[in-house]
């Protein structure tokens, strides 16, 4: 059911994509702490979700295909974003790339397997992937705007490296996984 809290917390998180982007944009220290609290609660509402659709028996296919995609959309906004700002530059691109190209073939890879009925939970080394790479990105969002006193950016800078390799990581794992369905059903494709 679209109207369901859980997915509307789902479209909620999409369609704020759009004004943090706004406001990453305008580039000012007031909008990019607008932004990291527009962030903040994109990220809340992620885990409510599920949270809620779990507990309140509102688990729908809908919302199992919009949550996961909701956040994609949500990660790879905010990166190119910050690539196109400048917050993430130099050899920082490396692991955005590396985030980036993971959640496609891992989107890919659970759209196959799907069409075989084959499932592909999530693992624990991903959700810390996940939740090293929201801090990540947070800290990047308010960069250079933040306390002199505090390394934001550097701290931004680690978290996304760390996320980076975390990142590799799991989509290797995924992808093993995945290929050994994708040869034993044979050579018939594409």
């Amino acid at each position: 059911m679209l109207t369901s809290l859980p997915n509307l917390l789902t479209l909620s998180r999409i369609a704020a994509i759009p004004l943090l982007l706004v406001l990453l944009y305008l580039d000012t220290p007031l909008f990019r702490w607008l932004a990291l609290g527009g962030y903040v609660l994109a990220c809340v509402t992620d885990y409510f979700d599920g949270y809620l659709a779990r507990n309140m028996n509102q688990v729908s296919p809908l919302g199992r295909f919009l949550d996961p995609i909701a956040d994609k959309l949500l990660v790879a906004s905010l990166i190119v974003m910050l690539v196109a700002t400048q917050q993430i530059s130099g050899l920082l691109i490396v692991p955005a790339i590396i985030i980036l190209a993971r959640e496609i073939l891992v989107s890919g890879l659970r759209e196959y397997l799907a069409e075989i009925k084959v499932s592909v939970p999530v693992t624990t080394l991903a959700k810390w992937k996940t939740a090293i790479q929201m801090i990540a990105l947070g800290f990047l969002i308010v960069g250079e705007a933040g306390p002199a006193v505090i390394p934001i950016q550097w701290i931004g800078e680690a978290g996304l490296w760390v996320a980076g390799a975390l990142t590799a990581v799991t989509g290797y794992d995924y992808l093993s996984r995945g290929l050994k369905h994708m040869v034993g059903e044979g050579s018939g494709g594409q």
